[in-house]
């Protein structure tokens, strides 16, 4: 039976971003979800995806990701896209754009598909190549944003910033708009998955290309935003560059959560707590009743200067980051609930001094 959503349901998801699969096509340095071969067994069935459907539109109407690993090696996608699409739920896809062509593109946008998140990661062809493991990728990726577009879907370009791109962000953003592209997200990587094995820029670098890219934002008159970077919201009011009301650094938890390829819901793709699995426990049950997710919508469990700072509610540190780096210290479970590492601001104003 469907879940009534009435207004005084408060936090209602409003973006869930499902890894349909773990099977992926390309060997990318940072994934989170250590994704390549295998994994057909394990994943959702298309009857299970129905139901998960069935189950997420009792909770409203959310836009619902399909993402990987590569979401187009699941023979079965455009079906789970219409039915998603069929029951009122607003579908997107995450790709790294190197299977869509043209018949492709035309199937997932009669299937519903309304946004397609392509990941571009340098305006040189080859570097982006070297960080996705795979020669042609970018190619091939630029040619799925182009089937994208005369097929109608809309675009957005998701970029993982690091210290082998970090000064073409600009560029970047001008390949995207010369593709008609004008929607971007630079993510900042959390140690987990592949990712923990990589060299990261530091925190001070952090802040300082956050900064670039909400300058990026307002001199380009573009959609861009900063991901995994819940400190933007403090900085650009230090800018003083305003944000939308009630909008917040990170919504995991709030208004955002992930499904794994085995049914498994956590807050984010990156912070690996699972709250419960759909195969056992329906969806609203498990994104109304843990426990973990009340921590993070109320912040009142935050510790260090997170649970004291005036930008709390509206940043919230990332708590994904916070796991991932106090896993690596302790060599066992982080806590989720630590004061972010990365953030440099000392609260009362002023960068930390410690």
């Amino acid at each position: 039976m469907a879940r009534s959503v009435g207004d005084g349901n408060r936090y209602q998801p409003a973006l869930i971003s499902w890894n349909v699969t773990s099977r992926c096509n390309l060997r990318c340095a940072h994934c989170y979800l250590d994704a390549g071969g295998g994994g057909e067994g394990t994943e959702l069935t298309s009857a299970e995806a129905k139901t998960l459907l069935d189950q997420v539109a009792g909770t409203g109407s959310p836009v619902v990701i399909l993402s990987g690993g590569e979401p187009l090696l699941r023979e079965d996608l455009c079906d789970i896209a219409a039915y998603g699409t069929s029951r009122g739920l607003r579908m997107a896809l995450g790709t790294n754009g190197t299977l869509i062509d043209d018949r492709t593109a035309v199937r997932l946008a009669e299937a519903g598909v309304r946004k397609a998140a392509v990941s571009l990661d340098s305006a040189d062809p080859e570097k982006h190549d070297r960080f996705r493991g795979v020669s042609g990728a970018w190619r091939r990726a630029v040619q799925g944003i182009e089937a994208c577009k005369n097929a109608g879907i809309g675009l957005q370009i998701h970029t993982t910033v690091t210290l082998q791109n970090h000064r073409e962000l600009d560029a970047i953003a001008a390949l995207g708009e010369d593709l008609g592209v004008h929607d971007f997200q630079f993510f900042f990587l959390v140690p987990t998955g592949r990712g923990k094995e990589l060299v990261d820029i530091s925190p001070e670098m952090y802040e300082a290309l956050i900064r670039e890219i909400l300058r990026l934002r307002k001199d380009r008159d573009l959609a861009i935003r900063p991901t995994c970077a819940p400190q933007y919201v403090r900085i650009a009011a230090e800018m003083g560059l305003s944000v939308q009301d009630g909008e917040r650094g990170c919504i995991a938890g709030i208004r955002y959560c992930r499904i794994d390829p085995k049914g498994e819901v956590t807050p984010c793709p990156y912070l690996p707590l699972s709250l419960g699995n759909v195969r056992e426990t329906a969806f609203g049950e498990i994104w109304d009743g843990s426990e973990v997710l009340r921590n993070l919508r109320t912040g009142d469990a935050l510790a260090g200067k997170c649970g004291r700072c005036e930008y709390r509610s509206g940043c919230g540190g990332c708590r994904a980051r916070a796991y991932g780096l106090t896993e690596e210290c302790r060599g066992a479970g982080g806590d989720y609930l630590a004061e972010d590492p990365w953030c440099l601001y000392r609260p009362g104003g002023g960068a930390d001094a410690d």
